[in-house]
């Protein structure tokens, strides 16, 4: 009978790829959203779809903080950190329903101001 020195591990290393593979692949789709955000419904929508470059994410809570990258930001603090930034940059903003309307005029005011344009509103689909 042969006798077994060394064990092959590059069908191994080959599963291991290929599972490492499958969850980065799945890990891409999940969204973590630690804000407590319910968006508006409308009827009319298109299915969100991410672009190329790495967006900016802006939200307002139902008490009308607003957040960059899940962050809590003042909007003079918000106005500096948008200097330095392409007039293309994506921009994906999340208002909650329940947020008072001058919040939202008042960041809109602020991405004109710094003539960022790219912007996506996030919506739920309604029934």
């Amino acid at each position: 009978m042969k006798r077994f020195d060394d064990i092959n591990v590059i069908p191994l290393i080959d599963v291991m790829l290929v599972l490492l593979a499958v969850v980065l692949t799945t890990a891409s789709f999940i969204v973590t959203d630690s804000l407590d955000i319910q968006l508006p419904e409308t009827q009319n929508t298109q299915s969100y779809v991410p672009p190329d470059t790495d967006p900016l994410h802006l939200a307002i809570d139902a008490q009308g903080q607003l957040f960059l990258e899940a962050q809590a930001i003042d909007l003079p603090t918000l106005g500096a950190r948008f200097k330095p930034l392409d007039k293309q940059t994506p921009i994906v903003i999340k208002v909650d329903t329940k947020a008072e309307f001058g919040h939202f005029i008042g960041l809109v005011d602020l991405l004109k101001t710094h003539q960022l344009t790219n912007l996506t509103f996030l919506t739920e689909k309604g029934a």
